[in-house]
């Protein structure tokens, strides 16, 4: 790759003149082409979610274009430190030669690589490159893992180093007449000085927010450029709420969430700020039974024949769903399985950025597994994969349960792994040995079941189901359901099922992508309570959020406590006062009646009417008191972690 060579004839002033910064240029070009077919590539990908005006494909273009030229400006960094530093003495020797096009290949295959590593993302989770994937990048085996169980990456990355060694000859003979430049030092400091400069006002008064200007969230999206996206987010992973989102006056914030979470049965034990320490008195006979809550991973309400779904891929946990107390109207707190378990181990609402389970100090929190434990149950998390992902195994490991996850299983014990974690019928197998274990020494058992099979790659045993493995999520989903129906069917000959309240919801559904920001159908979820002789086989209808499950659970066994939930017990909320929580790392939503109110940073707050059925939203004028609540219930979570309110 003769990347340096001068053209024959090329004026000398000209060359003096032209040669730094060509180079670059022709890069930047390309880098926009690039990114220019990936937009229009994700734009037919997401088809009819696009709204497709002549005022969003201006947007989608011309803010995109926009947002690729200044990703560009980053981009280009290491080309013009190269073409700064080297003395331009040297820039027609080989040495040079060699380490720009290194270099230039280097770059070349990054920009490919990010362009079809955006495509999975999308295909994933509908949107560009965010929090999610700064998340995934501290976690690259399990992620790489998965894209290789997926997608033939081998075969991709093969194409793209041939393309990339094409790319990289081309661009080189665009630009071969000018090299990296005969400027002298000073020259080349003048103009590199000029670029930084440029980058750095860039970089202070530029973010993503130009690109949401419509109502449609693909539309925003795909005015975005995902490698900016990417940067932005890794440096907005933690959202402070007091700085970034609407508040109250702390005074008046504290005396809204008390009043909030006030219930029937409840007694505030202090008049501190932001406290809602309460006693919680039940009446009755505390029933000490063993408690299992599955969650399931991206379990969508909609998946169920229960809620309407003529595929028949639930059979076990639609014949169950007959059998129990069905929630009918519950909704996850958020779209990642950290979301579901701080809800469901904390009952409260989701914080901007983070969530707690990947937050540091998050050790010693009050949580389900403390107060069963001050019961004198043993508690149990056990998960399929391994717990460092996500920091799952050591937030419960400090916070009150025992985790065992899938080191405890032998490789004869195992029928089937992917790199998410074991099959779910071996992570039941070993539950129902950690549960019966624990049942022998007389105490009751609190066990939070994890499952992973019901994840992309689709994975699992070949012969279980009519599926075949590997091929669609509907396979995964009604895998999952084979095995739990295995696992009740099996538990039913224990001597410990008698005395047993079997919990199965999702962590979220499957997908959270919609035409608007919080499109509240891609987060309802199933519910269901299975005890015979103990729970009254019907439906709840009633409005519920995630972070009501655990205070309904210790209601319905009639315990007391010393609780620092947010969330209700259902059964003895007063009607009317039904609300839920749904969030992505950003966005915050409150739904109540049939208003949803959504906060976001640099403190917009907006009220729709949802539409529960398809997730569109219709603006509506704000409404005052449900924007203070939602305030409130968002402000004071958010203080209570901040400051070591949520510490048992």
């Amino acid at each position: 790759m003769d990347i340096a060579t001068q053209g024959v004839g090329t004026p000398s002033s000209l060359r003096s003149k032209s040669e730094f910064l060509s180079r670059p240029l022709v890069i930047a070009v390309l880098l926009v082409g690039i990114s220019m077919l990936t937009r229009i590539t994700l734009m037919l990908k997401a088809g009819s979610g696009v709204d497709y005006s002549l005022i969003n494909m201006l947007g989608i273009f011309g803010i995109g274009l926009f947002y690729d030229v200044l990703n560009s400006l980053y981009f280009l960094i290491p080309v013009m430190l190269l073409g700064w530093v080297t003395p331009s003495k040297y820039a027609g020797k080989p040495g040079f030669k060699i380490a720009a096009g290194i270099l230039l290949f280097i770059l070349v295959f990054l920009l490919l690589l990010n362009a079809v590593s955006e495509w999975v993302f999308w295909d994933e989770f509908g949107s560009r490159f965010n929090f999610i994937a700064v998340d995934y990048l501290v976690y690259t085996q399990e992620v790489v893992g998965n894209i290789r169980q997926s997608y033939p990456v081998e075969t991709i990355i093969g194409i793209l180093l041939v393309l990339a060694i094409l790319l990289t000859v081309l661009v080189s003979r665009l630009s071969n007449r000018f090299a990296f430049g005969q400027m002298r030092f000073g020259k080349r400091s003048l103009v590199l000085g000029v670029y930084l400069l440029i980058v750095t006002t860039a970089f202070m008064t530029i973010d993503n927010k130009v690109r949401q200007f419509s109502r449609n969230v693909f539309v925003n999206e795909l005015a975005g450029n995902g490698m900016y996206e990417l940067f932005a987010a890794y440096l907005n992973n933690e959202l402070d709420y007091n700085q970034f989102y609407i508040k109250l006056d702390e005074q008046q914030a504290s005396s809204t969430i008390r009043s909030l979470v006030k219930t029937p049965e409840s007694r505030f034990t202090d008049h501190k700020q932001f406290s809602i320490e309460r006693d919680i008195v039940n009446t009755g006979a505390e029933l000490h039974k063993n408690i299992i809550l599955i969650s399931v991973e991206s379990l969508s309400a909609d998946f169920l024949g229960s809620f309407g779904n003529t595929q028949g891929i639930t059979p076990s946990l639609d014949s169950l769903a007959r059998q129990s107390l069905l929630f009918t109207n519950l909704y996850a707190t958020g779209t990642r399985t950290v979301r579901g378990l701080e809800a469901l181990s904390l009952c409260t609402p989701p914080t901007p950025g983070q969530s707690i389970v990947r937050r540091p100090h998050n050790e010693g929190l009050f949580s389900m597994g403390s107060v069963l434990q001050s019961k004198g149950y043993q508690t149990r998390f056990i998960y399929g994969g391994y717990g460092y992902f996500d920091n799952m195994g050591y937030f419960f490991g400090h916070n009150s349960y025992r985790v065992v996850d899938r080191t405890a299983l032998s490789k004869k014990e195992i029928d089937y792994e992917n790199i998410w974690g074991v099959a779910d019928e071996n992570l039941f197998e070993l539950a129902t040995r950690e549960i019966g274990s624990a049942a022998k020494t007389g105490k009751p058992v609190f066990a939070h079941i994890m499952t992973t099979s019901n994840h992309r790659p689709y994975t699992y045993p070949e012969g279980r189901i009519d599926i075949p493995s590997h091929t669609s999520r509907e396979g995964a989903v009604k895998y999952t359901d084979f095995a739990i129906g295995q696992f009740i069917h099996n538990a039913q000959s224990q001597p410990w099922f008698k005395n047993t309240l079997f919990i199965i919801v999702a962590d979220h559904c499957a997908s959270s992508a919609g035409k608007t920001d919080l499109p509240v159908n891609k987060y309802k979820i199933p519910l269901m309570m299975y005890a015979p002789g103990f729970v009254e086989p019907g439906m709840m209808p009633r409005l519920m959020s995630q972070i009501d499950i655990g205070p309904t659970v210790l209601g319905l066994l009639n315990f007391s406590y010393r609780s620092k939930f947010f969330g209700y017990d259902i059964f003895k909320l007063e009607p009317g006062r039904e609300r839920a929580f749904v969030s992505t790392y950003q966005s915050l939503g409150y739904i109540k009646h049939d208003s949803l109110i959504v906060l976001k940073p640099q403190r917009i707050a907006a009220t729709f009417t949802p539409n529960f059925a398809d997730g569109s939203t219709t603006p509506a004028s704000q409404n005052t008191h449900l924007l203070d609540e939602a305030i409130a219930w968002y402000q004071s979570a958010s203080f209570q972690f901040r400051n070591g309110l949520m510490k048992k």
